[in-house]
């Protein structure tokens, strides 16, 4: 390559020495484009104003290291001076930014003693953080636990949060040093994992460095710590919950079989710790955070089946959350399903599972871990499910302190599972059910098959059976609830605080801002209930579940709809979702309801026809013509349409489910409105005066529509001829208007012309005279000359006197008149 550079430059040089003015011409050309460079980047500097130099973006009473410069290089300075750091990324213009700064400014004025704040400007470009970092929203914050980093945030901007969840960086790991305090750990509802190491042969065993990371690995994954770390040192502790050997972790589930963590099947490093806590941990309530006033992680929660939304005033830095704690028992007793005093027997024989009747049960939830054989296609392709199977005979849990599962009842499961999957299948369709089913349990060779005492479902009772009915004021056992119904809820939890606005949409008062709402939203069934909330949470929130469990709920639905309009006394009669029934289901009139929206165009272009038929109609007490719009109120299912507009007519006589739509496929105009309504209508049809009379009217107006339709032809064919005629006086116009124009600039040409000329002639007016005063100037001077000319001859050739005389007078004379002489 560079020796086909040297020998090309060799070339030009050669070429160059042969011919100079080529070599000139490079010069100049080069020197002409450096200067025109030159100009124009200095008018451009005199055009764009240079970028004002930052400025210090927090206040200097603040305990925040502000780098407004973008010194990336001194964080990792600044963080090595303190063992929890937060670092605050921004952008001066950012409107979220300036919204943080204050909150981040309240939480450093409180833990600047344990945290280094560190504030660093992305947006100035000479600073290195704009330069490294490709950020695309501002604020990014990030939390530094030693080296062990970033952990991002990304809950809501303010204080309490923030300092909650820094409290939770610096103690990530829950020290137990009792049983009381380890069972007070596990008892919480959110899912807790311990992990028992001895501080005896080290001062720190390798394995706990890995179980704190692990911790922070689930706060960098969830922001709310949803999974709690605890470390237990003391073996006394440990044997409570069976635990011996030195760093196991151990996860406590409530309905199913607590784990251990498989060293000998996953690789022991804090990300697997993590994936594995989250994987098979049990969540009763799940925190949601909507983004703005519109947010798909609403309807992507909705859409998995009915939900229980809870809003309630949630604060972060309250030690005890007493509120939470009353849901999440609710929760645990909706979702327990071992306790029982009857179900409905199962046996398996022949290959097939069989009821048995009604048998009473007093065991408890036993588990054994079956070992699987070795075999690719069972331990490496299969996933396996949480087996539940039902006992068919049991002792009292006070006689038996770990019921087993018998030997044939795990060989009857893993058959059927394994197998006879289509009686597996069978088996859950038909018999009995799961009350967690995990799809993916263990991906290695040891599995847990959990025998469990469940209801059946309500749509699995026998006929004999009579459904539940719903309990009293003082009566609402929801315990294992979620293991009777098909109607499962799941719980979900958002602060009223931040989320107010989606309460006020789903049906709460604006005023009571603070206080706790409960509804429920059941998309697939298109149900929406709320609950009303006015005695004690535990027995209203237990009764409100229960009655939207059973098969005939009493529970109203909740429909949002627009305020019922203080005038009623116009042609039309406005409905909405309170006035729908009264006035729509009124048995003693005919009702033609007219089903309109706001972005429905040719809904306004029918205003007019409706008008008119409630003009027709104006006066008859026993015919309504109402309208409603569809968009704005929520009406029962079974009275809503698919399109608009769209027309109903509720006959009267208390046969309001005989509504008769109007025809899609017939123009909607007055004639067909009028017969439609005579053909349907009982009472009009009841009165014959009044339909002959209307009869009468709609042949009037038939003949009016005629005459109608005749004058418009005649006024179309006016029309077209003054269309005709105006496109002819146009197309004159334009003929007239294209002569006018070069009419102008011909005169214009001629004004032009004449100017040129009239210049010509001042200026040869103006030579003739300087001809003239050329000429008379001239004459003078010939005269003179000649008057010189004779006295120069009278001195050379002088005469006597007399003739002297005479000469002298005729030179008087000369003078007088030159023209003559």
């Amino acid at each position: 390559m560079l020796r086909r550079l040297r020998v090309s430059l060799r070339q030009v040089v050669n070429q160059m020495a042969r011919r100079p003015d080529l070599l000139c011409g490079a010069i100049v050309l080069s020197c002409l484009l450096i200067l025109a460079v030159k100009l124009t980047c200095s008018r451009a500097k005199n055009v764009v104003a240079p970028a004002r130099p930052p400025t210090r973006f927090f206040s200097h009473d603040a305990p925040v290291v502000d780098l407004f410069l973008g010194q990336l290089e001194q964080v990792e300075r600044l963080r090595s001076m303190a063992e929890v750091s937060l670092v605050f990324l921004y952008a001066p213009w950012c409107a979220h930014s300036i919204a943080a700064r204050e909150e981040v400014q309240k939480v450093a004025r409180r833990l600047s003693k344990e945290v280094q704040f560190i504030a660093v400007n992305c947006w100035w470009h000479h600073g290195k953080c704009r330069k490294q970092q490709n950020l695309y929203q501002y604020p990014v914050i990030h939390l530094f636990y030693r080296r062990f980093g970033p952990i991002d945030y990304k809950g809501p901007l303010t204080a309490a949060y923030l300092e909650r969840f820094i409290h939770r960086v610096i103690t990530p790991l829950t020290y137990l040093p009792s049983q009381a305090t380890l069972q007070d750990f596990l008892s919480y509802h959110e899912p807790g994992v311990v992990g028992y190491f001895e501080f005896n042969a080290s001062p720190q065993p390798p394995g706990y460095i890995i179980f704190l990371a692990s911790a922070l690995q689930a706060l960098k994954r969830d922001y709310r710590g949803g999974v709690r770390f605890g470390v237990i040192t003391n073996k006394q502790v440990a044997e409570a919950i069976s635990v011996q050997e030195d760093e196991t972790i151990y996860m406590h589930r409530h309905f199913n079989t607590s784990l251990i963590f498989p060293r000998e099947e996953r690789n022991f490093t804090s990300e697997n710790i993590c994936g594995w806590a989250y994987e098979h941990g049990e969540r009763l309530l799940q925190w949601l955070q909507p983004h703005g006033a519109k947010s798909r992680l609403l309807e992507q929660e909705l859409s998995k089946g009915p939900a229980l939304l809870l809003f309630l005033p949630f604060d972060p830095l309250a030690p005890s959350q007493p509120l939470i704690q009353q849901i999440a028992d609710i929760a645990l007793q909706y979702h327990t399903c071992s306790e029982s005093d009857w179900w409905e027997g199962v046996s398996y024989l022949d290959g097939s599972w069989q009821m048995n009747g009604r048998l009473p049960l007093y065991s408890t939830p036993c588990c054994n871990t079956v070992v699987l054989p070795r075999l690719d296609s069972f331990s490496r392709t299969h996933n396996v499910c949480e087996l539940c199977l039902n006992q068919s005979a049991g002792m009292r849990p006070s006689a038996v302190q770990s019921p087993r599962c018998t030997f044939l009842q795990m060989e009857a499961a893993l058959e059927s599972f394994y197998l006879k999957q289509h009686t597996f299948s069978r088996l859950l369709a038909h018999s009995t059910s799961c009350s967690n089913i995990v799809n993916t349990y263990s991906p290695f060779s040891h599995f847990s098959a959990c025998c469990k005492t469940l209801r059946p479902r309500f749509s699995s009772m026998p006929p004999s059976l009579p459904p539940p009915q719903a309990p009293g004021p003082q009566a609402a056992n929801i315990t294992g609830l979620k293991c009777r119904t098909n109607k499962t809820l799941r719980f979900y939890l958002l602060d009223s605080h931040l989320h107010w606005t989606f309460a006020v949409k789903l049906g709460a008062q604006d005023h009571t801002r603070h206080d706790l709402f409960a509804t429920i939203v059941n998309l697939p069934d298109e149900v929406h209930y709320i609950l009303d909330h006015r005695e004690s949470l535990k027995d209203t929130l237990e009764r409100f579940i229960w009655n939207y469990s059973v098969p005939y709920s009493p529970l109203k639905r909740h429909l949002v709809g627009d305020s019922v309009p203080k005038s009623q006394d116009s042609l039309i009669r406005e409905v909405t979702t309170a006035s729908f029934l009264s006035t729509v289901m009124d048995p003693e009139k005919d009702v033609l309801l007219f089903y309109y929206t706001q972005w429905c165009g040719f809904c306004t272009v029918l205003n007019h026809i409706i008008i008119q038929l409630a003009r027709l109609f104006q006066g008859n007490g026993k015919f309504t013509v109402a309208r409603v719009n569809a968009a704005r109120n929520d009406l029962p299912w079974e009275f809503m349409v698919d399109r608009f507009p769209a027309i109903l007519l509720f006959p009267s006589d208390r046969r309001k489910h005989l509504s008769v739509k109007f025809p899609e496929d017939l123009p909607i105009t007055l004639p067909n409105l009028v017969r439609f309504i005579l053909q349907h209508s009982r009472v009009l049809q009841r009165d014959g005066t009044r339909a002959g009379l209307l009869e009468e009217e709609l042949r009037r107006l038939q003949v009016e529509v005629r005459r109608l339709q005749r004058a418009r032809d005649q006024l179309q064919q006016q029309l077209s001829q003054l269309w005709q005629e105006k496109r002819r006086l146009a197309l004159h116009t334009q003929t007239l208007e294209s002569r006018n124009a070069e009419l102008q600039q011909q005169g214009q040409r001629l004004e032009v012309l004449y100017q040129e000329k009239n210049q010509q002639l001042l200026d040869t007016v103006s030579k003739l005279q300087a001809l003239a005063d050329a000429s008379e100037n001239l004459l003078t001077e010939n005269t003179l000359l000649k008057i010189l000319l004779a006295s120069v001859k009278d001195k050379a050739h002088p005469e006597p006197s007399t003739e002297q005389g005479f000469t002298g007078e005729r030179a008087q004379q000369d003078l007088k008149n030159p023209g003559h002489s």
